[in-house]
């Protein structure tokens, strides 16, 4: 676990020593896919009036109580999709490897919210474990980890710590490089409190929720917020996947990527795209609400 503390202009960071707990999912002989145990709790949903450089769509801060679920320990690499991509395919087809920067151990990318969903449906499909994509909320919950600051690691960001456009700053933070690709998942050494990595850059992680402007209504029980079947089973039960191809409202993405300025790279932030897009810095990491293991 790493903390970075804005010291006369330098960014001086700490590590920590922790133990988290999950479990690892068999894909293939040679793959597996390692989920951390997120524990149950409440916290702050959203950017607190004040935070620099925030948006007006990342308020109002509201309390959210999440139950205990599973998360990916990294966003899915390209080893993982390709391990799930050559399974029966139950709607959508799956490219081998769709990704521009290539590296079995560096993220997917150029991923759709669609084939996102796919790639769950067949992992479910094949483990007998209910896989999905995250709500935004248990997303945010994950990676605060208990922390309030704009960054699980601090209120400041640095190159060492996350792979983001270093041309910019954030809270007088240093400038730093510009590396222009996808880094390998965990490269960085720097893990949360709850043991998950590479939450601030890299790629943008898409979540199961619609779209939506601002926080006002949004449910407090960490939820899918979707006003057509609130239910976080939805997005993962293999007979409601014809229906969704149906369902083309927008969806939403968080923790940025490597190409991204650091403002959009807080654990607050938010972005919007169509469920069709595959841009060319979009992945994802699954969720699991409980497991066989």
């Amino acid at each position: 676990m790493v903390t970075a503390e804005l010291q006369q202009k330098k960014v001086v960071i700490n590590r920590e020593q922790r133990q988290a707990w999950g479990y690892a999912e068999r894909l293939s002989e040679t793959v597996e896919l390692e989920m951390v145990a997120i524990p149950e709790g409440q916290f702050q949903m959203g950017a607190p009036e004040g935070e620099a450089e925030s948006f007006d769509d990342e308020k109002p801060q509201h309390q959210v109580t999440v139950k205990p679920f599973f998360l990916g320990k990294y966003p899915i690499t390209q080893a993982q999709w390709q391990a799930v991509a050559k399974l029966p395919k139950i709607y959508y087809d799956l490219e081998s490897n769709p990704s521009r920067f290539k590296g079995e151990n560096r993220p997917v990318e150029r991923v759709s919210w669609f084939h996102a969903v796919e790639f769950c449906a067949r992992l479910s499909q094949k483990t007998g474990n209910s896989y999905r994509l995250p709500s935004e909320a248990e997303w945010e919950y994950a990676c605060r980890a208990g922390t309030t600051t704009p960054f699980h690691f601090g209120e400041t960001i640095t190159t060492d710590l996350a792979n983001y456009n270093g041309n910019s700053t954030y809270a007088a933070g240093p400038e730093g490089i510009y590396r222009s690709e996808t880094t390998p998942v965990g490269s960085f050494g720097v893990a949360n409190a709850f043991g998950l990595y590479d939450m601030h850059g890299n790629v943008w992680e898409w979540c199961a929720d619609p779209w939506h402007d601002s926080y006002q209504g949004a449910p407090g029980d960490g939820t899918v917020w979707d006003e057509n079947c609130n239910d976080n089973r939805y997005h993962s039960r293999i007979d409601l996947l014809v229906n969704l191809r149906k369902d083309n409202r927008t969806r939403l993405l968080r923790g940025g990527s490597g190409h991204n300025y650091p403002r959009f790279c807080r654990s607050a932030i938010r972005v919007i795209d169509a469920p069709v897009n595959r841009g060319s810095n979009y992945g994802f990491r699954v969720a699991c609400a409980s497991a066989r293991t």
